[in-house]
């Protein structure tokens, strides 16, 4: 127990790596209060919606059985068929009552994190069966603030459901005298009123009780200071994330250096292999590289400098010549500088008999 951070230590802000960690053992903020608000949604949505298609529905079977109760056979096979029967009308009608419960079962972590699988939460630990554990975890401070949580909602409830019920105590009175037809739509208003205040309310504690329980998971996935080098160390000497890191960076340099390539003045090309992309403007000392690329990539070059009409000259020991001796943003070695005058020279030869064929 001396080698657990004591939760004042944990000043840092948790990092990704250990909210991912938290994810994958299934540790996520949790509200019960929210999983039971969705069901009792669910269920004041039967009672409002379907109560009157699923007592139909029953009526209609339940009658006519009731009615021939008498004549029913009672042997095994007949006693069998009809609790068969009798089964599946019960189910056809509470078919989309228990769907929606379903729904609204997995709804209720669905809105809170998403959808994980983790048998971490339920692998056997000592601390699980342990007697002293358990009595640590029962009178603990955060059962007794679950317990106090409990009574206090408890309590809300009640006061809703008796403000909406103590008016209507002279309606209830009257029940016993009602005709039995009658009485179901009476007692399915009146409770469709309460469950209605009483979703409201849960409402209200639910999202109060998401704000703690998500406070309360936070502060929980804190770091030390100790920790937080941890990681990083462990995260320098991984392999697969230090590929991983190579790989992004190369990926954003490529797409830095294709950014750059509609600036160029030529693409001299390999046909097969190599394509380099040179800037040049007046005044310059000498033309700069700003893209250069080997199969894949030396096609993508071609590519953008196509679609921003920027001339390909095919020169493939140049393109060799180049791709060897000169990086991206760098200046053109003084040695190629007679060869890549001649290309330039060529291009806005090209660019100014265009323009006085357009011009005419």
């Amino acid at each position: 127990m001396a080698d657990t951070p004591d939760q004042h230590e944990k000043t840092e802000e948790p990092t990704q790596k250990k909210l991912d960690d938290a994810l994958k053992k299934g540790d996520v903020a949790k509200s019960q209060e929210v999983n039971s608000w969705f069901l009792m949604v669910a269920a004041t949505l039967m009672v409002v919606i379907f109560a009157d298609d699923i007592a139909s529905s029953l009526l209609v079977d339940l009658k006519t059985f009731l009615a021939r109760a008498h004549d029913l056979p009672a042997d095994g096979i007949s006693l069998r068929a009809l609790t068969g029967s009798l089964g599946l009308a019960v189910l056809g009608a509470l078919a989309i009552p228990i769907i929606l419960m379903m729904a609204a079962g997995v709804g209720g972590n669905l809105v809170q994190h998403q959808l994980i699988f983790s048998t971490d939460p339920i692998t056997p630990k000592l601390s699980k069966i342990s007697p002293l554990a358990g009595f640590k975890r029962l009178f603990s401070a955060t059962s007794l603030v679950n317990f106090a949580k409990s009574l206090a909602k408890l309590a809300i409830v009640g006061a809703v459901i008796t403000a909406i019920v103590w008016p209507e105590r002279g309606t209830l009175d009257l029940l016993i005298f009602m005709d039995p037809m009658s009485i179901l739509p009476a007692t399915r208003e009146m409770s469709g009123q309460v469950l209605i205040g009483v979703v409201a309310i849960l409402a209200v504690v639910a999202a109060l009780d998401y704000a703690w329980q998500r406070h309360k998971w936070w502060e929980k996935q804190k770091m030390t200071i100790k920790e937080l080098r941890d990681e990083h160390k462990q995260m320098e000497g991984d392999p697969q994330v230090r590929a991983k890191i190579r790989q992004v960076r190369i990926e954003r340099g490529r797409k830095r250096m294709m950014a750059n390539v509609p600036r160029a003045a030529v693409v001299i090309t390999n046909p097969t292999h190599y394509s380099i992309a040179l800037e040049y403007e007046a005044g310059m000392n000498a033309p700069v590289c700003v893209a250069k690329g080997v199969d894949a990539v030396a096609m993508r070059i071609r590519e953008v400098a196509k679609e921003h009409d920027i001339p390909l000259v095919e020169n493939p020991p140049l393109a060799r010549a180049l791709h060897a001796n000169v990086e991206v943003d760098d200046e053109i070695p003084a040695e190629h500088f007679k060869a890549v005058a001649e290309v330039i020279g060529y291009v806005m030869r090209l660019r100014r008999q265009l323009g006085a064929r357009n011009s005419r």
